[in-house]
């Protein structure tokens, strides 16, 4: 059969609407046209396909095995559609098309998934790329423009084309395993910490992958996620600082242990929120910033 083209959007449409009708004359009432332009338009939609899309021989059409399987996709191409007018009116008005987010591994994860349920809730047309970094990876990733707004934990000596807000903090605790042999002391000197393998929260950003930070022991093993950090500290491979809120329940069970260090008793960390001076953020990063500092 030759190429009769492609079908139109609303050829699509009408082939919905009957579908869910389950009548030509229904489909009429709903489009608010009239029934003779809806039988016209699904006789040039099976023409451009070159497939029957419902059976007339009884009293109301019935869609055929063809019609079902491609009424389907009408759906989809139907919310596409919807999708992309969407976005073009929310472009006009100023919104973006995607925020780019980079937050820190110690910020509450619980807290951060609230504030993207509301963001998934009042900004449905505008994409968004999350990324997790640790130490100064998020100043990185703001600095170099992959992400427009950053939730840094790391302050340092930032650049001046970083404008920054300290939003809030968290405690950072020394814990290890009960069965770790700094458990069992009523109090850690620095000579016995330094002794025991310390797990490290390390990145790979220009800025601060080579430097220490918060560094007592002799040997060290250096880690990207924070997730793994927890898991060996739970499995007694060392010790290390961890975010208050996230070893809580662990402390409670009796799975950690919070070490009384002498020096190093534990530290604050403070988040910052930032992004470039050259580049304003738009209204949804704006947005998300204000409730990141609420959530903070």
């Amino acid at each position: 059969m030759p190429d009769m083209g492609s079908p139109t959007i609303d050829q699509l449409m009408v082939l919905v609407a009957v579908a869910d009708a389950g009548s030509f004359s229904g489909a009429a009432r709903k489009l608010r046209r009239g029934q003779s332009v809806i039988s016209y338009t699904i006789g040039n939609l099976e023409q451009v396909l070159g497939v029957v899309l419902f059976d007339r021989s009884g009293r109301l059409p019935v869609l055929t095995p063809a019609g079902r399987a491609l009424v389907a996709d009408a759906r989809r191409a139907g919310l596409v559609i919807g999708e992309l007018r969407a976005r073009a009116a929310a472009l006009r008005q100023g919104l973006e098309a995607e925020v780019a987010l980079a937050v820190d591994v110690m910020f509450s994860v619980p807290r951060l998934v609230g504030v993207l349920r509301e963001f998934a809730r009042d900004f449905p047309t505008v994409s968004l790329r999350l990324r997790m970094e640790a130490v100064g990876g998020v100043a990185q990733l703001v600095l170099d423009g992959a992400c427009c707004l950053g939730l840094s934990g790391w302050a340092g000596l930032l650049s001046e084309q970083l404008e920054r807000r300290p939003i809030g903090q968290v405690m950072l605790v020394p814990v290890a395993a009960p069965l770790h042999p700094l458990a069992a002391l009523a109090q850690v000197s620095r000579a016995a910490a330094r002794e025991q393998v310390q797990l490290v929260l390390s990145d790979s950003s220009r800025l601060t992958g080579a430097q220490d930070f918060g560094v007592v022991a002799l040997k060290t093993w250096r880690l990207g996620d924070l997730g793994a950090k927890h898991a060996l500290l739970l499995a007694g491979l060392g010790w290390g600082n961890m975010p208050e809120h996230l070893v809580a329940d662990d402390l409670a069970a009796g799975r950690l242990v919070r070490l009384r260090l002498a020096e190093e008793p534990g530290a604050t960390y403070v988040f910052t929120l930032i992004h470039r001076t050259d580049q304003p953020l738009g209204p949804a990063a704006a947005w998300l910033a204000e409730k990141l500092e609420a959530a903070a």
